[in-house]
């Protein structure tokens, strides 16, 4: 493993927000983050696919595989101070192009585009309009992440109360000032004494 401690995210890049309405009319808000990355569509299928991959970059394990239609599966946050369970049904799988399924109740899409000899990544994943920024700076070290695992120079998952010791505060920050969102109290201070 290479040493994370030399780790440090980049500039906020690559995010952008959009406003629809859900079935009931209510506000419906999708983070889109694109990452370009130097490996083969089939590879990256690979990582986001294969429970084994999925444990050395993402913020939840999975206890099957996400590349076949069909496929129920449990998915479980990582680095949450109460682990959260959630089952869901892989609905697309056309390898290495596209995959879809929910994870905790929110849609994840994400679609893979050959680009030279790496991919184009694109997830789009509906959020909470306070958790945006929080979602994109997760996120983005997430892929930061899986990019290391990808080029054969781990750094270990980073997710939870950990990726405040990588930037996290600093990323939230930039994409809460890119995207036109006010930047959430978070940490959460203390309330002042009278």
């Amino acid at each position: 493993m290479t040493d994370r401690v030399q780790y440090t995210p980049g500039p906020a890049s690559g995010a952008r927000v959009q406003k629809g309405r859900g079935q009931n009319g209510e506000e419906k808000w999708t983070l889109i983050l694109v990452r370009e990355l130097h490996h083969p569509p089939e590879k990256v299928w690979q990582a986001l696919t294969d429970p084994e991959h999925l444990r050395e970059w993402a913020p939840f394990d999975a206890d099957g595989s996400l590349g076949t239609v069909g496929n129920t599966v449990k998915l479980t946050t990582v680095g949450a101070p109460t682990p959260r369970i959630t089952e869901t049904t892989v609905t697309r799988a056309d390898a290495p192009k596209l995959l879809e399924y929910k994870w905790g109740g929110f849609d994840m899409r994400w679609e893979l585009e050959a680009l030279g000899g790496g991919t184009r990544l694109t997830l789009w994943t509906n959020i909470g309009h306070r958790f945006i920024a929080m979602g994109a700076a997760g996120w983005h070290i997430c892929f930061d992440v899986l990019d290391h695992l990808l080029s054969g120079a781990p750094i270990g998952r980073i997710v939870g109360p950990e990726a405040m010791k990588f930037g996290w505060q600093r990323l939230n920050s930039e994409y809460a000032k890119q995207l036109g969102i006010e930047t959430p109290n978070w940490p959460p201070k203390p309330a002042q004494e009278s």
